[in-house]
């Protein structure tokens, strides 16, 4: 039954850093292999370290960030998208997603941010949860699904090219602005 909780938590927690690769696939003309495993990499490690790092703070330091996570998540996602909209529209046409330090650190923290609450109620399960197998399937997960998330977004980016990139730059937008809504209380989808 822990394993199948697990399971379901590491696909929901998944679900904004498969929207944030379906992005970056939107922005290559070509699928580059490398950097969809790059990208779910980067996304599938923040996965499994956010709850760990959950689970061992367990409400000291959790809490006070479960304050302000949502306006953390909405500043990344905003300025991440409004840049790859910049892009899109004024400089020319590079044909693949960057995968640099900055960016993906900063989307890889962006979509992980929630993941740190789930580590606190790993932390609160009794009797004690099997958190290091618990964060290795919750990382394999969203490797696995961000990769298919690019490789989805590049079969919509390569018809739609500059156009996909700037609608992939809006959904980043989106996506923040639902995060902080959503946390705020002011819509419950």
């Amino acid at each position: 039954m822990v394993y199948t909780y697990v399971l379901l938590t590491g696909i929901a927690l998944a679900m904004d850093a498969f929207s944030v690769s379906i992005c970056k696939g939107l922005a290559m003309k070509k699928l580059s292999w490398k950097n969809a495993i790059i990208i779910g990499l980067w996304f599938g490690v923040f996965q499994a370290l956010m709850p760990l790092l959950g689970y061992f703070l367990a409400g000291t330091f959790a809490s006070k960030i479960q304050a302000v996570d949502h306006w953390v998540a909405f500043i990344l996602l905003l300025l991440i998208g409004l840049n790859m909209i910049r892009e899109a529209a004024y400089e020319e046409e590079e044909g693949t997603a960057t995968v640099g330090f900055t960016e993906m650190l900063l989307l890889a923290i962006a979509t992980s941010i929630d993941a740190l609450a789930v580590g606190v109620t790993f932390a609160m399960q009794q009797p004690h949860f099997p958190i290091f197998s618990s964060v290795a399937i919750i990382g394999a997960e969203t490797f696995v699904i961000s990769v298919a998330g690019v490789k989805i977004g590049n079969v919509f980016g390569s018809r739609y090219s500059r156009g996909a990139e700037i609608v992939g730059g809006c959904i980043l937008i989106f996506l923040g602005l639902h995060i902080l809504l959503k946390d705020l209380g002011y819509i419950s989808f």
